[in-house]
């Protein structure tokens, strides 16, 4: 099954053309015009194994919040519609991702429902002009629109790139266990049979 999805999302802040391949192994282009945001989802990318392109033009002259968030939005929608009505999927996903000093767990359910808890505080405001609360900010987005629980836990950790890079490829590696075929069920996997 072809499990690729593109969204365009266009408002009066943001213009986004994003594409997914579930199946994929990291590979498109990251251009949101925000350099570190644009790092972090290469290494989603890659650490998910989901081929992702993103081509986004925003009001980054106010500040890097609405791209940032609306991309997040594109990347949660992009991920619901891949994913069709999840039938053979694991659906569930947790990783432990140890970088440097940092420890952080990230555990995801993309059963179609959305929850959202995050306990990963990261003391400084900026990574050099990125405004740090941002991260949170988009994969609060991603979960509403993805339709998933998700949940991302800062065990320790003081650099706020290394907490921020831990963040993203713990949650990549927690997609990537949920959203893969399971080789031993091509059911819907709930016992309500639907997601």
């Amino acid at each position: 099954m072809n499990r690729t999805a593109s969204v365009d999302r266009k408002t009066g802040e943001t213009d986004i053309q994003l594409s997914i391949d579930l199946d994929g192994v990291g590979s498109g282009t990251r251009k949101s015009g925000i350099g570190f945001l644009d790092h972090m989802l290469d290494l989603f990318a890659k650490h998910a194994l989901i081929d992702l392109g993103v081509a986004a033009v925003g009001d980054l002259h106010v500040d890097d919040h609405h791209t940032c968030e609306d991309i997040g939005i594109a990347l949660g929608q992009a991920m619901d519609q891949a994913l069709g009505n999840r039938a053979g999927i694991r659906r569930y996903g947790h990783f432990t991702l140890p970088m440097d000093e940092c420890l952080v767990t990230a555990a995801v359910d993309l059963g179609g429902r959305y929850a959202f808890e995050y306990q990963a505080p990261i003391a400084a405001t900026k990574i050099g002009t990125f405004d740090t609360e941002l991260v949170e900010h988009f994969w609060q987005s991603f979960a509403a629109n993805s339709k998933c629980n998700l949940h991302v836990v800062l065990h320790h950790g003081r650099n706020a790139h290394h907490i921020s890079e831990c963040v993203f490829k713990a949650v990549a590696h927690a997609v990537r266990m949920a959203a893969e075929n399971d080789p031993r069920s091509n059911a819907i996997p709930s016992t309500k049979g639907v997601l």
